[in-house]
C-alpha cells in the first residue's frame, strides 16, 4: 500500500480535479523530462514515441506577490516556519485573504497542450505529467509557489527584507529582530520556580477550599460530617497550622 500524500499535494490534486483539468484516468507513457517555471510546466513523455506536453498556470505579477508577502510577513508564526524551510497551511488562507488563491480555482487559469493526436483533453500523456507534477509537489511544496511566479529563494529573501525594514525605530526598544531569534522563537523559557526562575505568586487559597465546593455527604462518621473530618488532613497537606 502506498503512503498517503501530505496535505499540500493532496490539496493540489483536489483543486485540479475540481476544475476538470485532471481526470481520474491513468497516465500514458513515461515522463522523461519535467521542467517547472513561472506559469508553466514543460515535459517530454515517451510511449514508444516522444510527445511534448505543456501545462500553463496563470502566474501572479510583482504587485500580487508584494501583497502576498506583506500579508505573510504580518504573521510571525507563518514567517518563522517559512524561513525555516516549511510551508504551513496558513499560506493558502493568507493568499485567499488577498484574493490571490494559490491553487487554481478555475479552468480558465490552466492551459493544456500535447503534441499527440488524441482528441480528448487531458490525454493520457497530460495525466502522466500531472502525476509527475504532483509527485514533485510532494517532494517540494514550494513548487506550487514557483508555478505562481515566485521561487522559494525569492520569497524568503523578500520576507527577510520586509522583516528588517519593519523593525521598530524606537531607540528604547532593544528587542532583537525576528530574523535573529528564529531558533528560539517558540521557546517559553524556564518554568516559574524552576531553574532559578522566580516563582509566581497569586492569591492564597486555603488548603481545604475544595471541601467547600463538594455537595453534602449522604453519610456521617460518628455523627460528624465527612468534610469536617477531612479538613485537618487537607490543612496538614497544605502546610497550614491546625485549628
Amino acid at each position: 500500500m502506498s503512503e498517503p500524500l501530505p496535505w499540500w499535494p493532496s490539496r493540489f490534486l483536489r483543486a485540479l480535479t475540481a476544475i476538470g483539468v485532471l481526470l481520474p484516468a491513468p497516465g500514458q507513457g513515461r515522463v522523461v523530462s519535467l521542467a517547472i517555471g513561472a506559469g508553466r510546466v514543460d515535459a517530454e513523455v515517451d510511449d514508444g514515441r516522444r510527445h511534448t506536453v505543456r501545462i500553463g498556470l496563470t502566474a501572479f505579477g510583482k504587485a500580487d506577490w508584494a501583497a502576498i508577502t506583506q500579508a505573510l510577513a504580518a504573521q510571525a508564526s507563518s514567517t518563522v516556519l517559512l524561513l525555516g524551510g516549511e510551508l504551513p497551511r496558513e499560506v493558502e488562507q493568507t493568499c485567499k485573504r488577498v484574493r490571490l488563491p494559490l491553487f487554481p480555482s478555475s479552468a480558465r487559469e490552466v492551459s493544456l497542450d500535447c503534441t499527440c493526436p488524441a482528441a480528448e483533453v487531458p490525454c493520457g500523456h497530460l495525466n502522466a505529467v500531472f502525476s509527475a507534477l504532483v509527485a514533485r509537489v510532494a517532494e517540494d511544496p514550494f513548487t506550487v509557489l514557483a508555478l505562481r511566479g515566485r521561487t522559494r529563494e525569492a520569497l524568503l529573501e523578500d520576507l527577510k527584507n520586509r522583516l528588517v525594514s519593519a523593525e521598530s525605530l524606537d531607540p528604547a526598544d532593544t528587542a532583537p529582530p525576528l530574523t535573529e531569534v528564529m531558533d528560539t522563537f517558540f521557546d517559553c523559557g524556564p518554568a516559574p520556580g524552576l531553574g532559578g526562575a522566580a516563582p509566581l505568586h497569586g492569591p492564597r487559597t486555603p488548603a481545604d477550599a475544595l471541601l467547600d465546593q463538594v455537595p453534602p455527604f449522604a453519610i456521617t462518621v460518628g455523627g460528624e460530617d465527612v468534610a469536617d473530618l477531612l479538613r485537618p488532613v487537607y490543612r496538614a497537606l497544605g502546610g497550614e497550622p491546625g485549628p
